[in-house]
């Protein structure tokens, strides 16, 4: 059955260790340049952080028992693929390239507290 209800992905949320968000700030805010967004007082108390991306966000959520995600991954679409390896190379990031499907052009980068993320771009 298909439905012509959703509009759009609001958000997605990956796991972090408690206490890390200092640590998630730098990597998220200053290495990618993605605006903090203020989460609601309620949920606040919790940690984590939300961030903008683009016409989405990205949610930080603490974990108790956190485990990077290693294989699951958010696709993030961005303008210049290269010059964004280029940038997280040059801090200190490891980008692998994966050239398996031939309309894009992407790699995977591990955050600071080892979940994958794979930024791409349509050729």
């Amino acid at each position: 059955m298909e439905l012509s209800i959703y509009e759009k992905l609001h958000h997605v949320q990956l796991a972090i260790p408690a206490d890390s968000e200092d640590q998630c700030r730098s990597f998220y805010c200053q290495i990618l340049g993605l605006i903090e967004i203020e989460k609601p007082e309620v949920l606040a108390r919790r940690g984590g952080l939300w961030l903008k991306l683009g016409g989405s966000e990205l949610h930080l959520g603490v974990e108790k028992d956190f485990m990077p995600a290693r294989k699951a991954h958010p696709g993030i679409q961005v303008a210049d693929v290269a010059a964004l390896a280029e940038h997280l190379k040059a801090s200190g990031y490891d980008v692998e390239w994966d050239d398996a499907i031939p309309t894009l052009r992407r790699f995977y980068v591990f955050d600071i507290v080892g979940n994958r993320l794979e930024f791409l771009e349509p050729i």
